[in-house]
């Protein structure tokens, strides 16, 4: 009887002693990340209201100057002819970005119809132009059509990974050629010397010289950065992503030039280019939904004439908020066909 007693006092501890041994009984390594992840979002959050609170003294500050009179008459004062336009490049920066999936899909050797590509591209990005973050909320829109249509989570996160290079592949061509061609707008702004500007802009340049011909040398071997390895694409592929990266944010120049000519006839379009890539970068830094506030505060610096405000109010809902709208509106109608079984099947793997 006492053997049998032992034997049962002893069966909890050892089991208690094999999942402590496992990892399975000690709760407080799972309260410790539990805090750390709760530290971490904190500190998101904080961060997230000091981008807003800095893009809202930009906004302030750029537009602390001017009445309201004044900003509703240079809203006016734009042609419908010139809004159209505005309108114009605006879809044509879109149906670019489009190919940024269809590029990506196929790097990854899963290319789709383009129909579902544009719904997944235009959706996501619309929304996640305005939300902030946008690697991470289109990201989390993508997942959703990609999953449905028979892509696994690590493909999902080569296409945004993919997308996030043609990104910087068009604005290092944009923003190279707009230094080297328009060196004493940067000169202005940057307070840098000539020599130092050329030199940016030629960096620029390289660097997106140098992504083709990797891809060529190494068509069999990933890249290796430390820890981290890529796949380079083929070098058509690679071609492809800078000149649909260059056109895409070409076409956002075009579409704040448009809405500025009316406030600045003699605007050059290389000079709008070069003011919307450094507006860019810092919107991109400050994870400000929208770059609201940013892209505002970084032209009006640069370009400080009341009708300036006007356009760029016009700039923002031609290229953000009518996208949004139409874009949470088939985000909206998707969801409702898919979870009425009217999606289209599964694409098998290939």
């Amino acid at each position: 009887m006492g053997g049998r007693g032992r034997a049962r006092d002893g069966r909890p501890a050892q089991r208690g002693q094999a999942r402590r041994q496992q990892g399975c009984g000690d709760d407080r390594p799972r309260r410790r990340f539990r805090l750390t992840d709760r530290a971490v979002g904190r500190l998101r959050l904080l961060l997230a209201l000091a981008a807003v609170s800095l893009a809202g003294f930009l906004l302030y500050r750029a537009l602390r100057r001017y009445d309201l009179s004044e900003i509703v008459a240079s809203v006016m004062a734009i042609p419908p002819a010139r809004l159209a336009l505005t309108g114009g490049f605006a879809a044509a920066s879109y149906l670019c970005l489009t190919g940024f999936d269809a590029l990506a899909l196929r790097c990854v050797g899963r290319p789709l119809p383009y129909p579902r590509v544009a719904l997944a591209s235009f959706v996501s990005l619309s929304i996640g132009h305005n939300v902030g973050l946008a690697a991470l909320s289109s990201g989390t829109i993508r997942y959703r059509f990609y999953s449905r249509w028979g892509l696994g989570a690590g493909e999902i996160a080569k296409v945004i990974l993919y997308c996030a290079i043609t990104v910087g592949l068009g604005l290092a061509a944009l923003g190279g050629a707009a230094l080297l061609l328009r060196p004493a707008l940067a000169e202005e702004v940057t307070r840098l010397g000539r020599p130092t500007v050329m030199g940016l802009g030629a960096a620029c340049l390289a660097l997106v010289i140098a992504y083709p011909v990797l891809a060529a040398l190494r068509r069999c071997a990933p890249l290796r950065l430390g820890r981290w390895s890529l796949e380079l694409p083929e070098p058509r592929l690679a071609l492809a992503q800078i000149g649909i990266g260059a056109l895409n944010f070409a076409c956002v120049a075009a579409c704040l030039h448009q809405a500025l000519l009316t406030a600045r006839p003699d605007l050059p379009y290389l000079s709008v280019a070069a003011i919307y890539v450094i507006a860019n970068v810092a919107a991109i830094v400050t994870h400000v939904p929208g770059g609201l506030g940013v892209i505002e505060g970084v032209v009006l610096l640069l370009l400080p004439q009341p009708g300036v405000v006007g356009a760029l109010i016009a700039f923002r809902v031609a290229y953000y908020l009518v996208p949004l709208g139409l874009g949470g509106l088939l985000f909206l109608l998707a969801e409702l066909a898919m979870r009425h079984g009217q999606a289209p099947p599964v694409q098998e793997p290939r």
